[in-house]
């Protein structure tokens, strides 16, 4: 399965307005191989699914005898006149209608216990597999792709599985069983009825290629359209602080209407098909009734076989009527499952090995570590080299673009390395198992993320076991104890992406997430760079007491928090060029000082002396 923009755009391609032959071939056999696969979660629910077709076929037995009691009533106890064998039939067809209202019962009963399970599971593992994918895979994904991914294809997929396979199996069952019945009933009729079906498998066949690349158009127009909502709900400050509201609705109208177009030309095509399967079997039963009426006036079928025979009849009308329904749901389901499977296919390119460190001192090495983006052709990062030993504090500074927060997310594996390798305390990063890894190493964000939860639940999301006196000494570490005066103190919700903080508040309190951890590595990705002067000089005060007993990488902007660092690393043209205390650098290395004057907050020649 793809990893990577290429195999994606080869799957869309299949979506244009007119495909070839060959690419709706391979859609299909796609979707189909998907649909088939998904078959293993049927597994837990094998037991049921038995019951619930033995019900439903059970059912359809139940329901085709009706009429054959009713012929033997007529041509028996009703030509007859036999009263007592009037009760004894019709009393054998009530119990045939109770046995199968029952049985649609169980069936109905068993069928949502089982399909309900069914896309619990699958939409638990696509989430699972969601969390153990790269970012690399999460940055070349729109968030509202994966999410109609996750809800809508999951419950397409589940209406298929759950009931269009049942209709499908019950359907086919009855209408063979049918036929027989009636070419023995009168083999005339019986040539007509089935001569019917020979105009809807061809029309079927039309249908099924258009409604399939439709379908996949809809779905992936509402994947387009739930990114546009989800963009314009989190950036709502951004739109409404540039007046763009209107702009911002003018892009969701389009894609609205756009996809009630598409949606529109879907209806039209099913409803079409929908029609001439409806035409179909009127028709044939039109002529059905004539021919049989005139073969009862010759004597050559008797009243109850006719009645018998139009009754069956009837009951290939659903079958047949359905099966524009149920051909509409299986291309849906095979396309949402070639679409879920594009998910579950991608194989996690970082996964973690085997080691782990029992007691870590955080002994963080780049040894000719390098980067680059997949199917790109330029190195992010290249032949680095950097030692920061235990307790050590390395600055790192450069340009705007120069790879600096690329080189921190290579210690916690947010990214791998390319080239060379990253080791803690002698082992590589590659060979350590994620939960091991993650333990050792905590990182803050320039650009914090806090979720639609308490403050609670956002601080002790690194470290559940957290007591109150651990909290709290994180949160002053941070200067972040201004949550002690919400409303609900540290129970308070803060609001999806902690929109009801400003941007220094979620700044600190993402601070205090990583701080409360107690890494042995603690990396800071410009986190200060929302905080005023006076409150980032009480955080960096603070800070140098938890970085004494940690490893630190602070990528810095400003040059007061250059200060915090032991030793700093200078980053050009994507590599370490200079290493030294801050003094060396801004003595010896002219790029180093044009970096730092456009900071004025800091006096050259002040920190020289």
């Amino acid at each position: 399965m793809p990893s990577d923009s290429t195999a994606l755009a080869a799957r869309q391609s299949d979506n244009q307005t007119n495909p070839n032959p060959e690419q709706f071939r391979s859609a299909r056999l796609r979707g189909l191989d998907s649909l088939w696969r998904l078959r293993l979660y049927l597994r837990p629910y094998l037991g049921r699914l038995i019951l619930m077709f033995l019900a439903a076929l059970t059912g359809v037995g139940a329901s085709l005898a009706i009429p054959l009691v009713t012929k033997e009533i007529i041509d028996g106890p009703v030509a007859r006149r036999d009263t007592g064998g009037l009760i004894l039939l019709g009393s054998v067809a009530i119990f045939l209608g109770i046995v199968e209202a029952f049985l649609i019962f169980v069936r109905r009963w068993i069928q949502s216990r089982a399909v309900l399970g069914l896309e619990t599971a699958i939409r638990d593992d696509v989430y699972a597999h969601l969390q153990r994918l790269p970012m690399a895979f999460h940055g070349g994904w729109q968030s509202g792709q994966l999410l109609s991914r996750v809800t809508t294809d999951l419950s397409v997929i589940r209406r298929f599985l759950g009931f269009g396979i049942l209709f499908l199996v019950t359907n086919i069952v009855q209408l063979v069983i049918v036929a027989v019945l009636l070419l023995r009933m009168y083999w005339p009729l019986g040539l007509l009825v089935a001569a019917s079906a020979i105009p809807v498998l061809i029309l079927s066949n039309r249908f099924e290629k258009k409604y399939r690349r439709i379908s996949r158009q809809v779905q992936d127009q509402q994947g387009d359209l739930a990114t546009v909502i989800e963009e314009g709900a989190v950036g709502i400050r951004v739109i409404k602080a540039f007046g763009r509201r209107h702009h911002v609705y003018d892009m969701f109208d389009e894609g609205a209407r756009n996809l009630y177009a598409t949606s529109m030309d879907k209806v039209r095509l099913s409803s079409s098909f929908w029609t001439f399967l409806g035409f179909v079997p009127n028709v044939t039963l039109a002529c059905v009734l004539l021919f049989g009426a005139l073969a009862v006036g010759q004597g050559s079928l008797t009243l109850g076989t006719m009645v018998a025979f139009t009754t069956l009849m009837l009951q290939l009308v659903w079958p047949i009527a359905s099966l524009g329904q149920i051909l509409a749901m299986a291309q849906e389901a095979m396309t949402a499952a070639d679409r879920v499977m594009e998910v579950l296919d991608t194989k996690p390119s970082i996964t973690g090995g085997g080691e782990t460190i029992e007691k870590p001192r955080g002994h963080l090495r780049f040894e000719g570590a390098g980067f680059r983006f997949p199917d790109s052709e330029v190195d992010v990062l290249h032949d680095v080299w950097i030692d920061i030993r235990p307790g050590e504090t390395l600055a790192v500074v450069g340009a705007t673009g120069s790879g600096k927060t690329t080189l921190t997310a290579l210690v916690p594996r947010l990214y791998d390395v390319t080239s060379g390798r990253v080791t803690i305390d002698g082992h590589d990063v590659r060979d350590l198992t994620l939960p091991a890894l993650r333990s050792v190493v905590a990182t803050a964000f320039e650009e914090p993320t806090l979720f639609s939860m308490s403050v609670r639940e956002n601080l002790t999301l690194g470290r559940s076991d957290a007591t109150e006196d651990d909290i709290r000494e994180a949160l002053e570490v941070a200067q972040a104890t201004f949550v002690y005066d919400l409303p609900w103190g540290l129970d308070t919700r803060i609001g999806e992406q902690g929109m009801s903080l400003s941007g220094g508040q979620r700044q600190r309190l993402a601070l205090a997430r990583a701080v409360l951890t107690g890494p042995k590595i603690l990396v800071l990705d410009d986190t200060l760079s929302a905080l005023d002067v006076e409150t980032e000089a009480l955080v960096e005060e603070a800070l140098r007491h938890v970085l004494a007993s940690a490893t630190g990488i602070v990528v810095a902007h400003r040059a007061s928090t250059v200060l915090l660092a032991d030793k700093v690393a200078l980053i050009q043209n994507g590599t370490v060029t200079h290493v030294g205390t801050h003094s060396e650098l801004l003595a010896t290395v002219p790029e180093y000082r044009e970096l730092l004057a456009q900071d004025a907050d800091l006096d050259a020649e002040e920190v020289l002396s």
